[in-house]
């Protein structure tokens, strides 16, 4: 290893003690470490699924159409299925405020046969230092000696010692009962169960050239692997083998606290599924009204203006919803009978709205409703829930759900009691959905237990007023967060830590990034979220791995160079990462100096993987986030690669890598998972890098990937300022560490796969190392017992994290839907996008599981499939022409725009690279953001007026209306604005008007353009003014920088921009007009 000082004068000596930034690492060890083996042999590499999606394994063998998983239903028990077979671990009680606080380990109730899971068993995973962490590898540094372990907990005022939790004496063990002893947790993936079965033979060829939108014959029976899309094939996710090493125990215990592991005294098992509108409140006759509803309301709607809490929360009186009012009730509703309308689509050219869809509205009573969640955080696909899942089959539309559950709020309810009141049973937190049976008894929503309500509940701390629970913020937000006590702590919260590893071989220095990346980081050192115990580290790489020591009383940074990358150890590891505020001048000389450093170096090699083990091993004892910068294909070391891509072939479906060559990276990013670090990746390239294989390092540790295609500072300087503004808004948004994700929903609905970027561990629970507010995730689910007696049903994701500020915290969203019967409701209740978006999902899990080809006939053959059963169940007069009801009017059209999308399109050369960065936006975008970049906006702009014109912070942003994609729609004396989510096209006619040119462009004619005009120039003009806050506006609300191109005629963006006129037929796509006459065919038949 050698050793060098980096030039450059030190601005002036910071003391540093290392007592004071001291955290320790340690787990108690009491938490044992259990992973679940698979018999059947290890799948190849093949078979790890790309798309980051994990499903509950199904338990028993496939049996047909409408087949469901047999796992018990997820909302009653929610603790972790391990069954212990050792001794039990010893976990400490802490002070518990109130009986609510005891819960269930997921107890199966009493009399109940637990069910049978074969074919698995259980194997003890040693507990053992990841690879690479003896001591005696310190050795390697001449003068020092082990690291001691820290004295005291900066910033933290609890000692150590109360953090350390162990069982009450005599208690039960730390279990689920209703797991055969000696049986296993399911695994993480196995195929999907059927949505619907196969119902016609083998279709034909389409009408007209094109891609091939057929059903292949493969796909119409056969095992589960073959079915169409909402059946794909998942891959393996839980190997025993790639399990994370001794960080796995941790999320077992989080799975313990978060799913309520601490096992309660015996209690009956909870009343059976009781009917929703039972009324049993008038036992209580001298309570008001608002104790006397037994039904459950619903969850996401939440109005920033009604999340004033503690200021004033709204007061909701629950109705009193007895069997006739609540029908009553919803009789009286306007029952949307519009979305039943039958459209014939064929006929009804224009059927875009004008302005944005919006979510539809469930059919719910108005004061349930008005306390939905909202549906930007929470979507369902369906807002009207079949009862069975007979009646979901012959809808042919998938259920599931949508959820950006850290979003960025701009009010939030807190509330900062130390009583969190939830469910005994299974777990679910007091919402606004529940039913009081008087002022001391609650019923869950969820599985219908009824609660007793503690005493401190009794207490608003907003109206301060004795003896209304009901009207506290937990039962009157939707969305709310908790500031969780220490019961939900298997450590002190841990410090923010931010590790940067960045590539300086030759290639990357020849792009110009660290210029950019270190000077945006030293803009933005004191807007990184955390507080006096944030940490920062560096590493750079090329074939050799280097470490920078910034270790109090150094005149200037210090390089230490590690060349053995086949054994990678970590010299002096106490001075590489370094409290931010005491070494404030250090960091920021090291981030002048690093873009000079390697100006001159000629080497070529990237070791990316071992310097990813490097910054594991740096990382472990804490967790944090790794930034990594990549700018080429890994040569040396472990997780080197070879191109795979064949440029010839970049048009076809067939034969393209969308898998991972090595499983490498998933290895690393389990191990990373286990220790709470998520790894993101920026990869700034202009050939081929092999992101199939590199983005699962930040799939599954619940990272994010940003690629900036052909990135060069002088050669393609838009991409300087999209990486400047991207680089600023991952830097100094919200961050929340050492996170655990659950979604519970009403008994008898069950939750089988997962989308995004994470890890599942013990069944439903996802481990998130980091999670941050532009991440957004999916899931699908069936009905897997008949919701007999119910009217409505719930859904509540909670997330646990813990903030930058060092606090653990709770965020819970709540969403309720109505339970429908028949057919045509199902249809009215259809959320087109949301559909649309959950089918993407899936269909980028088919594409790796299967072939391309396979995904795109599946999205074609969703189509088909609802409008077939709308049709031949719904429709009473059988019409000419392709009928839809009014709610999937745009579905056909949606589905085309997928078809015609880089992460699906075939014909059109399209660099692998950038395909399996579309397939990484679809898996870990939120609904919004992925159907602006499904089905852009497009808009005229040339006659932009104040009518209708928004009015926010003294501004005005006009809303012009939106355009069908076609060229129909264009006029050469126009200007019309292209919005793709991450990219914009300003297009200009031949024709347009010399004052738009002149007064909005700042040219004189049309010929005067510049042909790589990228920026508008900020004229003093009203047309200006108005050009440049409608464009403004549409940049703010999104987490990344779209680059606006200003195109003409003979630009070569040109093409790109007509690329996405979804309507118009291309050389290698059908025309919508087309599409739906091929729909029709086999509709029809």
């Amino acid at each position: 290893m050698q050793v060098f000082s980096l030039p450059g004068p030190v601005q002036n000596q910071l003391m540093h003690s290392p007592d004071s930034q001291g955290y320790s690492p340690s787990v108690p060890g009491s938490y044992s470490h259990q992973t679940p083996a698979k018999v059947p042999p290890r799948p190849s590499l093949g078979q790890y699924n790309y798309s980051g999606s994990q499903n509950v394994s199904q338990l028993n063998s496939f049996e047909g159409p409408g087949q469901t998983l047999n796992r018990p239903p997820l909302a009653p028990f929610s603790g972790s299925p391990v069954q212990q077979t050792g001794p039990a671990p010893q976990v400490l009680l802490p002070p518990l405020q109130n009986s609510a606080a005891i819960s269930s380990a997921g107890s199966f109730p009493p009399g109940a046969t637990p069910p049978v899971l074969s074919n698995w068993q259980y194997s003890q995973a040693p507990t053992s230092q990841p690879l690479g962490f003896q001591t005696s590898h310190l050795a390697h540094v001449t003068g020092t000696g082990s690291p001691q372990p820290p004295s005291s907990l900066s910033g933290n005022t609890n000692p150590p010692g109360s953090y350390q939790y162990a069982a009450s004496p005599g208690g039960p063990p730390l279990q689920n009962s209703y797991m055969k002893p000696g049986s296993v947790p399911p695994p993480v993936t196995q195929p999907l169960t059927p949505l619907h079965p196969p119902a016609r033979p083998p279709l034909g060829p389409p009408p007209v050239s094109g891609p091939p939108l057929i059903r292949p014959s493969t796909m119409t029976a056969g095992p589960p692997n073959t079915q169409p899309l909402i059946n794909s094939t998942a891959s393996r996710e839980g190997d025993a083998t790639s399990a994370a090493s001794d960080g796995a125990a941790v999320q077992n215990s989080y799975d313990a606290l978060e799913g309520g592991g601490l096992t309660a005294t015996p209690h009956p098992p909870a009343p059976p599924n009781v009917k929703m509108n039972r009324n049993v409140g008038y036992s209580y006759p001298a309570l008001p009204p608002g104790y006397q509803n037994t039904s459950a309301p619903g969850a996401p709607g939440m109005q920033a203006s009604a999340l004033q809490y503690p200021d004033g929360s709204k007061h909701f009186h629950q109705p009193a919803l007895g069997t006739n009012h609540l029908s009553a009730s919803m009789g009286a509703l306007n029952l949307q009978q519009e979305g039943l309308r039958p459209v014939n689509l064929l006929q009804e050219r224009n059927i875009l709205p004008t302005t944005l869809l919006k979510a539809p509205v469930p059919n719910l009573h108005e004061d349930i409703q008005k306390l939905n969640c909202n549906p930007e955080l929470f979507r369902c696909t369906l807002t009207n829930i079949p009862q069975t899942q007979a009646l979901l089959n012959k809808a042919k539309l998938p259920l599931g759900l949508l959820l950006h559950p850290f979003k960025d709020l701009s009010q939030l309810p807190v509330v900062t009691s130390s009583t969190i009141v939830r469910c005994r049973s299974c777990r679910t937190y007091i919402n606004p959905f529940v039913s009081f049976l008087d002022q001391r008894r609650w019923k869950c929503n969820l599985c219908y237990r009824v609660n007793d309500v503690p005493e401190e509940f009794m207490y608003n701390p907003v109206t301060r007023v004795y003896g209304e629970p009901h009207k506290r913020p937990e039962v009157q937000n939707a969305t709310i967060e908790f500031m969780a006590p220490s019961e939900y702590m298997l450590r002190p919260p841990q410090p923010p830590v931010y590790l940067f590893v960045f590539d300086v071989s030759h290639n990357a220095v020849e792009t110009g990034y660290l210029n950019t990346v270190c000077q945006t980081l030293l803009d933005n050192l004191d807007l990184l979220p955390g507080n006096t115990r944030t940490k920062i580290g560096f590493i750079t790489f090329d074939s050799t791995i280097h470490f920078y020591s910034l270790q109090e009383g150094l005149s200037q940074p210090q390089m230490l160079i590690v060349s053995d990358i086949e054994d990678v150890f970590i010299p002096m590891p106490e001075n590489l990462l370094v409290n931010l505020n005491e070494n404030k001048e250090l960091i920021q000389d090291l981030l002048k100096a690093l873009p000079q450093m390697f100006t001159k170096s000629l080497e070529t090699q990237s070791a990316l993987g071992p310097a990813l083990q490097a910054a594991f091993k740096l990382m472990s004892p804490t967790g944090g986030r790794i930034s990594v910068f990549q700018t080429q294909l890994p040569s040396v070391g472990m997780g080197a690669l070879k191109s795979r891509e064949e440029p010839n072939q970049r048009a076809t479906a067939k034969d393209i890598h969308l898998t991972p060559s090595t499983d490498f990276y998933k290895k690393l990013a389990l191990d990373c998972s286990g220790q709470q670090v998520a790894v993101d990746l920026f990869l700034l390239s202009g050939q081929y890098s092999d992101l199939a294989s590199l983005g699962c390092i930040s799939r599954y540790s619940a990272g994010s990937v940003y690629y900036y295609q052909s990135y060069h500072h002088k050669h393609n300087p838009v991409q300087v300022e999209k990486l400047q503004k991207e680089l600023k808004r991952y830097l100094t948004r919200k961050i929340g560490f050492e996170a655990v994700m659950r979604i519970r929903c009403t008994k008898g609905l069950s939750i089988h796969t997962f989308h995004g970027n994470f890890f599942v561990r013990s069944t439903d629970l996802l481990s998130l190392p980091n999670v941050n507010p532009d991440a957004g995730y999916a899931v699908q689910m069936s009905v897997e017992e008949s919701l007999t007696d119910m009217q409505v049903v719930s859904f509540q994701s909670a997330l646990l994290y813990t903030s930058s500020k060092g606090e653990r915290r709770i965020r819970v969203h709540t969403m309720c839907l109505p339970v429908v019967t028949t057919l045509s409701d199902v249809y009215l209740g259809a959320d087109v996008q949301a559909i649309t978006g959950l089918l993407a999902n899936m269909a980028v899990d088919r594409s790796v599981s299967a072939t391309l080809s396979d995904a795109r006939d599946a999205l074609v053959n969703a189509v088909i499939d609802s409008l077939a059963a709308y049709r031949s169940a719904v429709l009473s007069v059988q019409q000419p022409g392709l009928t839809a009801p009014s709610s999937l009017r745009l579905f056909p059209l949606y589905v085309l725009a997928l078809l015609k999308q880089k992460a699906f399109q075939t014909g059109t050369s399209t660099r692998l690279d950038e395909r399996i960065f579309t397939m990484c936006q679809v898996k870990n975008q939120p609904l919004v953001y992925l159907m602006l970049m499904t089905h852009p906006s497009l808009y005229r702009v040339d006659n932009l007026t104040d009518e209708g014109a928004l009015n926010i912070n003294d501004r005005t942003i006009p809303q012009p209306p939106l355009l069908q994609l076609s060229v129909e729609k264009l006029s050469r004396d126009g200007a019309y604005l292209m919005d793709a989510g991450s990219v914009m096209f300003l297009w200009i006619g031949k024709n347009c008007g010399q004052s738009f040119i002149s007064q909005v462009l700042g040219v004189p004619n049309y010929g005067s353009i510049p042909q790589n005009m990228t920026h508008l120039p900020e004229l003093d003009t009203a047309e200006s003014t108005r050009t440049i806050a409608f464009i403004s506006w549409l940049r703010e609300q999104r987490p990344f920088f779209p680059i606006l191109y200003i195109i003409k005629d003979d630009s070569p963006l040109k093409s790109s921009f007509l690329q996405n006129m979804i309507e118009d037929r291309t050389e290698s796509a059908l025309s919508y007009y087309e599409f739906l006459l091929h729909i029709q065919q086999q509709v029809n038949k």
